[in-house]
């Protein structure tokens, strides 16, 4: 049988990470553009939750997959489709066919994230593998600072339709490269059948629960919200009893009598929603409280990505010898520091205060990413290891939009209050105004000191909340992750 090409493998991993880091950044910046020529600004926000919902409706399945098949049929699967769904949104002609496209590009990228950490974790002993996940994690930062300027380029340039099809190219050499150097061994062929009933469950209930969230976010609490909740509930218990009676569970449901597997999840799905509180609420700060230029919001997040690698290689070396629950308590630590100085931080505070912050944070973030993922990895049997990675996976997509939509709405209750308070009821048009560089100057000067100010405290409540999450993340930790075990003596 011939060899695996480690290098080249990791070469295509790092491709994939990039590819689909990259689709979010590069679309964002290029959305009004797109909305603009296909003329459909009242759908827009579908564009980005499709490809949210498709990823994560199918990340358990792909996991499962891995294990049954094998890694390479997968992640090939699901490198083509994002390539398909890539290019079938750059000849997108209206915004219902660029929508049906990014659903089609989401089930491709399902796949490609979890694979990806499977494969580092097949590929490499737990000493290197937290470096090299580091490594990976390093696409992410890359992607964000890419992402935005190629964005604008290529709008400017040969047109929107290219931010799609540039990665027909790029999928096709990641598609090469893994077909010529991943080689597994024969997998015996399972005689259990695909527990179709058991996915089709999995994907109701992720399917109404993002979806009462993302209504949550856009709209408010109202009864369909409740509506998609309690049918997610009920989804939920429907699947729980089908998988206990499976041959082959889409999710072994005895890997949550570990609680040491429940305990890194949760702070996975915990962190993940802060990391959107910081990156999504940073920028309005520098724009709407600062009065800064919109470049320098990303400017100031850029640390978080130059030191996540610093913690993964920290982390690594802390994890052979000290406790995996020590190793994410620092971390955790780092985090709050984070956290509590975003929350006491006055109205008047200069960037620089915001960009030691960001170096703080990046490390508290890449130790906890990669010690979660690696201990759930680790506490699973082998056999169990593409479907525990996924699930990682998804409870981190799972915090980041539960989160991002209650942020939002503590941000647009107070905000809402603020402008009440100031005797401007109603006027978010102003603050929308406001907020924007390009037309803050529109915004009469007699507002600017009372908007910073609804901001203000908008920003304040919200950054509370992420100190409270750090919290219920700590409590996690001491409640599931109770054995001082080192991450050497696993497995």
């Amino acid at each position: 049988m011939k060899q695996t090409n480690v290098k080249l493998v990791t070469i295509a991993i790092f491709v994939a990470t990039f590819m689909t880091a990259v689709e979010g950044t590069i679309v964002t910046t290029a959305m009004p553009t797109i909305v603009g020529s296909l003329h459909g600004i009242e759908l827009m926000n579908w564009v980005f939750s499709i490809y949210l919902l498709t990823s994560a409706m199918l990340t358990p399945i792909y996991g499962k997959l891995t294990d049954k098949i094998g890694r390479k049929p997968v992640f090939m699967v699901g490198t083509l489709l994002f390539i398909i769904g890539s290019a079938l949104c750059g000849l997108s002609f209206n915004m219902h066919t660029l929508i049906l496209s990014r659903a089609l590009q989401g089930m491709g990228a399902g796949a490609l994230m979890p694979v990806s950490l499977t494969l580092l974790a097949d590929l490499y002993p737990i000493e290197k593998r937290t470096k090299v996940m580091g490594y990976n994690s390093t696409m992410w930062g890359i992607a964000s600072v890419i992402g935005p300027l190629a964005g604008g380029l290529i709008v400017d340039t040969i047109g929107w339709h290219w931010i799609f099809f540039i990665n027909v190219p790029i999928g096709l050499v990641q598609l090469l490269l893994v077909f010529m150097s991943l080689h597994e061994e024969k997998r015996v062929r399972q005689t259990k059948k695909m527990d179709l009933l058991g996915s089709f469950l999995l994907m109701l209930v992720l399917l109404t629960l993002l979806a009462s969230f993302q209504l949550l976010s856009d709209q408010g609490f109202h009864f369909m919200v409740l509506a998609c909740l309690v049918v997610s509930v009920l989804f939920l218990a429907l699947f729980i009893k089908i998988e206990k009676q499976a041959q082959d569970p889409i999710i072994t449901l005895s890997l949550f009598n570990n609680p040491l597997f429940i305990g890194v999840n949760l702070v996975a799905a915990l962190v993940s929603g802060i990391l959107m509180g910081v990156e999504v609420y940073i920028p309005m700060w520098m724009q709407g409280v600062s009065g800064l230029a919109a470049g320098i919001g990303g400017l100031v997040l850029a640390p978080i990505s130059l030191f996540w690698v610093v913690g993964t290689n920290f982390a690594s070396k802390l994890l052979t010898k000290h406790s995996i629950r020590r190793v994410i308590f620092i971390g955790l630590l780092f985090i709050l520091v984070t956290t509590i100085g975003l929350f006491i931080a006055p109205i008047n505070m200069p960037a620089w205060y915001f960009v030691i912050l960001m170096f703080v944070f990046g490390l508290g973030m890449g130790m906890v990413i990669v010690s979660t993922t690696i201990t759930a990895q680790q506490v699973v049997p082998k056999s169990h290891l593409g479907e525990a990675t996924s699930f990682n996976t998804l409870v981190r997509t799972i915090g980041q939009t539960v989160m991002v939509a209650i942020f939002g709405l503590i941000f647009n209750f107070i905000t809402n209050q603020s402008l009440n308070q100031v005797q401007l009821a109603g006027r978010t048009d102003l603050l929308n105004q406001f907020v924007n560089p390009k037309t803050a100057d529109q915004v009469p000067e007699m507002y600017h000191k009372l908007l910073r100010k609804v901001l203000y405290d908008g920003l304040h409540m919200t950054f509370l909340m992420t100190v409270i999450l750090v919290g219920v993340s700590i409590l996690c930790v001491v409640v599931y992750i109770r054995n001082q075990v080192k991450m050497n003596e696993l497995n």
